[in-house]
């Protein structure tokens, strides 16, 4: 009997304008939503009483989706493209939808949580390991870098 993976995470990827979709897929775990700025410490003549702290670079942690599927080949097209030079540095923009129980009119599940990302670009693609015995899913990890991650409202 093949296993049940709970697919929680919808991921979509579009151009600048988020008008045209360009992959689509769903995955059962997502790691790295993390944003970290990292203070300056200005020493101030004549002040005794510690540093000023001002606001330093930003940076964000590569996200990585874990036993994912997708329809179509999209997200290995893309990750493909960018590797071998044919769109170096095609960057998309997308969202990651947290997706919850309850479902939409269309018998859909809800999303509960949004996160939007910009300038994405694909580092890491790995396969499943393939057995004629076990149940496997199309993507065992995907590594994507981005340049920005904002948390939106979740509208269903």
């Amino acid at each position: 009997m093949a296993e049940f993976i709970p697919f929680r995470f919808e991921v979509s990827l579009y151009e600048r304008n988020k008008k045209e979709l360009l992959c689509r897929g769903y995955f059962s775990e997502v790691t790295g939503l993390e944003v970290t700025m990292e203070p300056r410490a200005i020493q101030e003549g004549g002040r005794n009483w510690g540093e000023i702290q001002r606001v330093g670079q930003t940076r964000f942690t590569p996200l990585v989706l874990k036993r994912g599927v997708t329809r179509l080949d999209d997200l290995w097209a893309w990750f493909d493209a960018v590797t071998r030079g044919q769109s170096y540095g095609y960057r998309l923009h997308g969202t990651i939808k947290v997706l919850g129980s309850e479902m939409d009119g269309n018998g859909q599940p809800k999303p509960v949580m949004v996160w939007a990302l910009e300038n994405v670009l694909p580092t890491r693609f790995k396969g499943p390991d393939l057995s004629s015995t076990a149940s496997q899913v199309a993507i065992e990890e995907i590594t994507l870098i981005h340049e920005s991650l904002m948390l939106e409202t979740a509208t269903g």
